[in-house]
């Protein structure tokens, strides 16, 4: 096999190949095989007929197209891998020559990965990011546990509060007519949960137990259903039960009852501890965040459009996934959001643009830092994923063996942006004189 590069565009290129004529005749008796079973040639049974017989009866181009789909797809990865070129999307075929005696010849124009042009990447300057937590973060962490351990208690001599879970009925008209969803038996609210629509849950303060109640509301401009945008609604409200929250005393009792230390004191330590390591992972993941924006924003790039177009793909169906676990799907998404798909695309174009310059500057700079993922490398990160999973080293091998070229190449961005981190200059955050004089207040 032969080839020949010849760059058409900035991100684009030619590859001539010449297939050896024994190489594509090998092909196209491959050809005759797998189709000979389907062609009748008369004085001969079915799928029997000779390869020359057929070819003297049809002509040879009868098995030209499977001949050039087994013979072109090999011939262009090996140009590909012996010239060093990059693809980023399929190329597109135009057949030269062919004919059997004679070399197969094609070109294959693709368009390949473009190159980078770095900027400073060592020793740029951040601000660094911290998360202290304060005391008043972990009172507030406290209140949320009394919150979750509340008991709800029935009340009947009082009318509805804020705060109150109350179960009601309701129906509700738009111009007089019951609309779709606008009614319900025994439901269930809690006053200030902001779930219903606005206005609503305010309404329902000081109804008592029995009372039927009118409420007036107006649904928001953007409700995601379209004949109910903006529309008066009159609800008939009948309160059945009204509950308040009663939350247990803050004391060493409560710390054994939700956790496994004896006194508040030893939890409230406890709960620190953990914020404290949330914290600190949040810092580093936007301090990573932060040198990596920076080292990309000084780097050049001219990428391809079709690249773009891929990441986007690859972003809705991440998306899709996604809302499949909420009972959705992206076409029933953009429906309910009145969203076209062209809109959308429109709206995340400019998050894939970043997600592959990121990922293509990265890579440069894993070459010219010789970066690489060796052999221990790949082990460690085999041990955490066992310990993540609860399984075995041997299982995780075996369960991701499809997958090590993938792991590996999330290894080799981790270490690029570890190098890039190490050498960042980080600097104290400035406060504003504004943020200053709030801080004193």
């Amino acid at each position: 096999m032969k080839a020949t590069v010849e760059k058409i565009e900035k991100n684009k290129v030619k590859l001539e190949i010449e297939v050896d004529p024994h190489i594509f005749d090998k092909a196209m008796e491959s050809a005759y095989l797998k189709n000979r079973k389907n062609i009748a040639i008369p004085g001969f049974r079915k799928g029997k007929a000779p390869r020359k017989v057929i070819e003297r009866y049809y002509g040879e181009r009868i098995f030209y197209e499977d001949a050039l789909n087994i013979a072109c797809p090999e011939a262009y990865d090996q140009a590909v891998k012996e010239n060093g070129i990059e693809p980023v999307d399929r190329p597109e075929i135009d057949i030269v020559q062919i004919g059997q005696g004679n070399p197969l010849i094609f070109t294959a124009t693709v368009t390949i990965k473009p190159e980078v042009e770095l900027g400073q990447y060592k020793g740029v300057e951040v601000e660094k990011v911290e998360y202290p937590v304060t005391d008043e973060e972990v009172e507030e962490r406290l209140r949320q546990e009394l919150e979750r351990n509340a008991r709800w208690i029935t009340v009947e001599d009082r009318a509805v509060k804020l705060g109150d879970r109350v179960t009601l009925d309701y129906s509700g008209t738009v111009d007089g007519e019951a609309f779709e969803g606008g009614t319900a038996q025994n439901q269930s609210l809690e006053i200030g949960s902001g779930r219903f629509i606005p206005g609503f849950e305010e309404q329902l303060i000081g109804a008592n137990i029995g009372e039927e109640k009118e409420i007036k509301v107006t649904f928001p401009e953007d409700y995601f259903r379209e004949e109910l945008k903006g529309k008066e609604a009159v609800f008939k409200v009948t309160v059945h039960e009204i509950k308040e929250k009663e939350l247990p005393a803050l004391d060493d009792e409560f710390a054994k009852d939700v956790s496994e230390f004896d006194t508040l004191e030893e939890y409230k330590a406890d709960l620190r501890k953990k914020m404290e390591e949330i914290a600190k992972e949040r810092a580093q993941v936007e301090n990573e965040n932060n040198v990596i924006s920076k080292v990309v924003e000084n780097a050049t790039v001219d990428i391809p459009e079709v690249m773009v177009e891929n990441q986007l793909d690859s972003i809705l169906r991440d998306f899709d996934y996604r809302l499949r676990f909420q009972g959705l799907d992206l076409e029933r998404y953009l429906k309910l959001t009145n969203t076209s798909l062209d809109d959308f695309r429109a709206q995340y174009r400019n998050e894939a643009y970043n997600r592959v310059k990121t990922q293509l500057v990265l890579e440069k700079i894993a070459r010219e830092e010789a970066i690489t993922v060796e052999e221990a490398d790949m082990e460690k990160e085999y041990e955490r994923m066992a310990e993540q999973y609860k399984r075995s080293v041997d299982e995780v091998k075996k369960d991701f063996a499809g997958s090590a070229e993938y792991i590996k190449e999330n290894l080799l961005i981790q270490k690029t942006v570890d190098f890039l981190v190490h050498s960042a200059h980080f600097t104290e955050k400035k406060e504003s004189a504004e943020a200053d004089s709030e801080s004193e207040k």
